[in-house]
């Protein structure tokens, strides 16, 4: 018998887009802020700051949504995790008489929002993987709500007012206070996760995981433990996700209950399933059509969340598969001859 999980031309449910769409992308997010910035624009620098942040978050949940089949309600739990973990030191150094040098260190944050949220994904994921469907979802969304509640509790830390980093991580030869240097760090975080990511569903244990979103019982009869496999890709996306938090705090300066609550993990999902959950990039491009979509509805009318919920849903309806598969479907189609040969 052959082994069930070694890489073949068929493991795959869908096609990648075309290499050069991708790539075109990525070059876009590494040369406009940047330029934008310098010619006197640095909002927009902000806003694109935001969108590269919340595309690490959603291409973290792409791992288990998209390559799993795994849908979480409770990942931006992960994000305020991060985040807090870059708040708290901080309050602590400037009002607790903690040691301010210690405190401020970027790697003591970083280390804390990856560890936090690495150990509550595996408290999460060790519990509500043992469900599936809607209890699942649920489940997911009971442990980010009691989250919320629990920080909202936390009146030292400003409850459900929320709480100011007065003073971003410091790393060495670093200044995050520099929104161009914070942006490329960002971007450069992105690359390196969609990297991380890519390489894990090319892996053994990536084909393992999305056989277990087609077909867990014969995976199972097979011999496969589905359990360990979503288990361990429930906690590196939950790490993934509490990088992105901890981006976020600092980039926002303030963090409060509300970046964590359900209706964020709903936004989350949605930049997967718009942009193409199960492709690499796809969670960039919904992120990015979110984000600037949501962004250029406010210029023009403060109830900018009617055209924008309606066109969100239409763009769920009329692009199946997501915004990826999508434009390869337009690539594919504008090759072929009109007797459907390819050219």
């Amino acid at each position: 018998m052959s082994d069930p999980i070694t890489p073949t031309k068929t493991s795959t449910r869908t096609r990648a887009p075309a290499f050069w769409i991708n790539t075109l992308l990525l070059i876009l997010l590494a040369t406009i802020p940047p330029l934008l910035f310098i010619t006197g624009q640095p909002f927009w620098l902000d806003v694109f700051t935001r969108l590269v942040i919340l595309a690490i978050a959603a291409t973290a949940l792409n791992l288990i949504l998209g390559y799993g089949g795994l849908v979480s309600f409770g990942h931006a739990a992960y994000l305020g995790l991060g985040a807090y973990a870059v708040g708290i030191p901080t309050y602590h150094a400037l009002y607790g008489g903690m040691d301010a040098i210690a405190s401020f260190n970027g790697f003591l944050h970083l280390g804390l929002a990856i560890t936090i949220s690495a150990l509550f994904a595996l408290i999460t994921g060790a519990i509500s993987l043992r469900t599936r469907g809607v209890n699942f979802i649920m489940i997911t969304m009971a442990f980010g709500q009691m989250i919320f509640y629990a920080i909202v509790a936390l009146e030292n830390y400003g409850g459900d007012d929320g709480l100011t980093i007065d003073v971003r991580s410091e790393f060495p030869l670093i200044s995050l206070d520099n929104p161009l240097t914070l942006y490329t760090v960002s971007y450069v975080s992105l690359l390196l996760v969609l990297f991380t990511v890519y390489r894990i569903t090319r892996s053994r244990f990536g084909l393992a995981l999305q056989g277990s979103r087609s077909n867990e019982e014969r995976l199972r009869s097979l011999g496969v433990d589905c359990y360990r496999y979503q288990l361990v890709a429930f906690i590196i996306s939950g790490a993934l996700c509490g990088y992105a938090g901890f981006l976020l705090g600092n980039f926002t300066t303030f963090i409060s209950p509300e970046m964590m609550d359900w209706t964020r993990s709903g936004e989350l999902m949605f930049m997967v399933i718009l942009g193409g959950a199960a492709f690499l990039v796809g969670p960039v491009f919904g992120a990015a059509v979110f984000i600037l979509l949501e962004q250029l509805l406010r210029e023009f009318t403060i109830h900018w969340h009617l055209p924008f919920g309606i066109l969100l849903i239409l763009s769920v309806l009329f692009f199946k598969g997501g915004l990826a598969s999508a434009i390869d479907r337009i690539r594919v189609n504008a090759r072929q001859r009109p007797d459907g040969s390819q050219q």
